[in-house]
């Protein structure tokens, strides 16, 4: 991997990380586009890079990542299951699921349509509005327990959380804030995990594509989040299933098959 490919990367991880159309999974379609190999390092540099996302997030939103302590107990909840599961499963997911096109493909495409009908047929059936504060840790954990299925890569995170807290009564927007959040200790906790596996054992070069990676993934997830949250709140999220199934066919048929 050069640095130009590392920044066309770090470009999509920052764009798609906050939507719901998985940021893994566009990466490791990219990474097949541009024929970069399926190495280790390319797989923890999908993994690292996410500490730009959540720099993005505390820019955003540091005053409340700061003072809402009731808030946090929420959030350190919810990841309690992907803490467990994401531990118990690393070295599956990086060995067999991270870097498989196949498993993408499938994701983005049943994902797509899981996002449709949901918009389509389940949220206009439900009626609670509840704000983050509203929220009680059993519901809490049970969005934390959405989030764990978006360790499949394709599966995007963004989406499994927001529909987990729609589901749990919260509105669209408070949904999406706890998305967000959540994503902090989420995304830490897998990037120390990968370091802590691998050792921190990377040359200069890996350093230098691993840094702009990162800043490029802040740059952009700032975009991202006030894009996404001004937007959500008054739009459906059914394009985002519809734009999945587009891109997992069109790589299924252009590129696998």
């Amino acid at each position: 991997m050069n640095i130009l490919q590392a920044l066309i990367l770090a470009i999509i991880e920052g764009f798609t990380e906050f939507l719901p159309i998985s940021s893994t999974g566009h990466m490791t379609l990219a990474t097949h586009l541009m024929a970069i190999p399926e190495t280790e390092f390319v797989k923890s540099f999908m993994i690292i890079i996410q500490i730009g996302a959540i720099a993005a997030i505390a820019v955003v939103y540091y005053k409340k990542i700061l003072t809402d302590f009731p808030t946090w107990k929420k959030v350190i909840t919810a990841f309690i299951p992907q803490a467990v599961l994401g531990l118990a499963l690393y070295k599956f997911i990086k060995s067999q699921l991270i870097g498989n096109a196949i498993v993408v493909v499938v994701s983005l495409i049943v994902g797509g349509i899981i996002l449709i009908l949901f918009e389509k047929i389940v949220s206009k059936k439900i009626l609670e509005q509840k704000e983050i504060i509203d929220l009680g840790y059993k519901k809490s954990a049970y969005i934390g327990l959405f989030q764990a299925i978006s360790m499949i890569p394709g599966v995007s995170r963004s989406a499994a959380t927001i529909i987990g807290g729609v589901l749990q009564g919260l509105s669209r927007k408070s949904a999406v804030e706890f998305s967000f959040f959540l994503a902090i200790p989420t995304m830490a906790a897998a990037t120390l995990l990968d370091l802590a596996k691998i050792g921190f054992s990377f040359d200069s070069s890996q350093y230098m594509i691993l840094s702009v990676g990162t800043i490029g993934s802040f740059l952009t997830g700032l975009l991202a989040i006030k894009g996404f949250l001004k937007y959500v709140q008054n739009h459906s999220l059914a394009i985002f299933g519809y734009y999945r199934i587009v891109i997992g066919l069109l790589y299924l048929f252009l590129i696998i098959l």
